[in-house]
């Protein structure tokens, strides 16, 4: 396996193309980004519409000091502008009309696929627009949307934004309690969803899980009026035999189908041209305290961002066609699936099914027909198909590939190296990109024909982010070491509020270290200068790639009648990277049995969704706490780890309950 100061450089046949051809050059355009940000934007900004330009005196005002007045970031003010109209008009008439904008592949390879051009994604977005505007949706309304990958998801996303209306996306993999818990704190006008989907040879029946949603909403207080629904099984079942018709809960009065709603509507919309930080969507992320946070994202900085990292992280030429695996419901979609490859007028490939159905080979099968040049995927989804081994691999070429990508989570050497042997057969560039969703894309991350690689390593920032290690005490840390990363400057891309809760956006990011964003990770910066990300250092897990809070997952657990009090540590996972260790302490008299652990995973599963299931639920009689009552969370991850060296307990309020707690571990594990 490569060490640390293992190097890959670009290959020869990258850097010869690429944007950025070497380490000289991306040093010298990340000074310029750093030192004249306006310039540097300024200029990317020029390919772009804007109905009204900005003003050069206030291109950028921020503040990250929470001690010298609310926490502020504002982009290109008096820039008017429409990113609809930036992604589908612009390149229509920049002559990719009849350019493919995406190639639709379904759940199994016999399922009907389907290519959308740039002009039928025009008019698709416009007609809805319009039935949107039908139904009484104006600027600022936020509508929820509840979707499997299918076109419908970007065409509904493209007509919110067109009319000014706020996307708020949730992964339709989330119960119907957190979808109702999202649309009430949105305060949601309408519902967008389908009547189901497959998931290998599952079929997921959508619209019966948003009804109980609606439903949880109004007795929360707040009443979703209208819920359009797209039938995807109908259209799909031709293709699948052996699918029966099921009924589809149905309210005259509130629900309508898609194909009906877009059939007598015209296909042009006027966009409604939004200022430069006016929302555009916002999108729901685990918070520490438990309650989800609604990350608010607007609109000239966002598009300037996603278009200026999809160009260069990817090295995305016009006639590429790119494939991100991510689902839309996760930031990663919003910004690699379809505001940044659009922005770019890419082709790209929108996946319905899983890497592993029908065959282990799914996506090597899919990558070779629509001759892909870029991949992006989940280290999670690396590790797994890893051990089905080569073979499946060596049924297909791949050799159109050119810059591949790992996104999620920091991908270990070992999965690296054999993605790049196997997947890149030695030839590709291979991107590990940092991120989250508050940033809006990629901040750290290496670029293809520039940077020399390192296994493990996200490398160095992109243009216009400036990352500094700190120490507890906010010292900066210079040259090698290790601490909190931070940022003390904005860039376009970066969140502006978390909607209706701007004391919880300050307060969770800007107040630990006053005058930086902190991210909640850490991360190592080597001799050269590269960092590496060493994961969460607040109460957070990163499971497969998708981010809950501790404090959410035991809230949950706590819900049992029989449950006193949890806690949840991670635990190392060799294909999720983190699995859920859940400490119970049953309540007085009650029995800890194979019962209560079904019934705990169950809950858990129906409350936050099946990606948050524990993997071990151990019954721990007490908690190790300090004699304040704090719970010692690095004691349990010891224990989670079956790892005997703990460190000084002197100041638990109970040292005997941590022989209790290694002793009650299930075997097995």
């Amino acid at each position: 396996m490569p060490s640390e100061t293992s190097i890959f450089q670009p290959p020869v046949n990258i850097s010869r193309c690429s944007y950025i051809c070497n380490l000289e050059e991306y040093k010298k355009i990340y000074l310029e980004s750093i030192n004249e940000p306006e310039k540097f934007w300024s200029k990317i900004a020029e390919q772009f519409h804007w109905e009204t330009s900005y003003n050069h005196k206030s291109f950028l005002s921020y503040n990250f000091d929470i001690s010298k007045g609310p926490i502020h970031i504002k982009w290109m003010e008096g820039a008017s502008t429409n990113l609809c109209y930036n992604l589908l008009d612009r390149n229509v008439k920049n002559g990719h009309a009849d350019k493919i904008a995406f190639y639709w592949e379904g759940n199994h390879p016999d399922d009907y696929s389907k290519g959308l051009t740039y002009r039928k994604l025009l008019e698709e977005v416009c007609r809805f627009a319009n039935v949107l505007k039908t139904h009484g949706i104006e600027k600022g309304d936020r509508v929820s949307i509840y979707m499997p990958m299918i076109l419908e998801l970007p065409i509904a996303m493209l007509a919110c934004a067109r009319i000014g209306a706020v996307h708020s996306i949730v992964f339709a993999g989330f119960s119907s309690d957190a979808l109702a818990e999202r649309m009430v704190d949105c305060k949601a006008k309408m519902l967008l969803t389908a009547d189901g989907v497959w998931r290998g040879e599952k079929p997921l029946f959508l619209k019966a899980l948003c009804d109980d949603a609606l439903y949880k909403a109004e007795i929360l207080g707040h009443k979703v009026n209208k819920c359009i629904v797209v039938s995807h099984f109908k259209r799909v079942s031709e293709c699948r035999q052996d699918f029966q018709s099921q009924n589809i809960p149905w309210n005259e009065d509130r629900d309508f189908w898609w194909h009906d709603e877009m059939e007598d509507k015209e296909s042009a919309c006027y966009p409604e041209w939004m200022a430069a930080e006016d929302p555009l969507f916002m999108l729901y992320t685990s918070g520490s305290t438990g309650k989800p946070k609604g990350v608010l994202h607007t609109t000239a900085g966002y598009l300037l961002y996603a278009a200026t990292t999809f160009k260069y992280v990817f090295d995305y030429k016009p006639n590429d066609v790119f494939w991100c695996t991510a689902d839309i419901g996760w930031i990663t979609g919003h910004t690699y699936v379809v505001y940044g490859p659009l922005s770019n007028g890419a082709t790209s490939v929108m996946f319905e099914g899983t890497p592993f159905y029908p065959d282990n080979d799914r996506y090597w099968q899919i990558i070779d027909k629509y001759h892909v040049n870029q991949f992006y995927t989940a280290p999670t989804a690396i590790r797994a198909l890893m051990k089905f081994g080569e073979e499946p691999v060596k049924k297909h070429s791949l050799n159109t590939l050119r810059v591949l990508g790992s996104v999620g989570e920091p991908i270990n050497p070992e999965a690296w190296m054999w993605y790049y042997r196997n997947i890149g057969k030695e030839k590709c560039s291979i991107v590990d990109t940092f991120w989250q969703t508050e940033t809006g894309g990629h901040v750290i991350t290496p670029l293809p024909g520039a940077t020399p690689l390192k296994p493990g390593s996200a490398t160095l920032p992109f243009f216009g982010v400036e990352p500094i290690l700190l120490d507890d005490g906010g010292n900066e840390i210079q040259g090698e070491g290790e601490g909190f990363l931070v940022f003390s400057r904005p860039w376009p891309g970066i969140m502006r509020t978390i909607f209706n809760n701007h004391p919880r956006f300050e307060s969770t990011y800007f107040s630990k270290f006053p005058g930086y964003y902190c991210t909640g990770d850490g991360a190592r910066r080597d001799t050269d200068g590269y960092f590496w990300i060493t994961g969460r250092i607040d109460d957070m897990l990163n499971v497969s790639g998708h981010l809950m809070s501790t404090a959410e997952v035991e809230a949950v657990l706590t819900e049992h009648s029989k449950v006193s009090e949890a806690a949840v540590v991670s635990r190392p996972h060799p294909i999720k990277g983190e699995s859920l260790y859940c400490f119970i302490s049953p309540n007085a008299g009650e029995s800890f049995d194979r019962k209560m652990i079904d019934d705990l995973k169950k809950l858990v599963r129906e409350r936050i969704g099946p990606f948050a299931q524990p993997d071990v639920i151990q019954c721990a009689p007490n908690l190790p706490k300090t004699r304040s009552g704090k719970i010692m969370r690095r004691i349990l991850r010891k224990v989670a780890t079956n790892d005997r060296d703990i460190g000084d307990t002197s100041t638990l309020a109970d040292e005997n309950i941590v022989e209790v707690l290694f002793a009650n571990r299930p075997e097995n594990i």
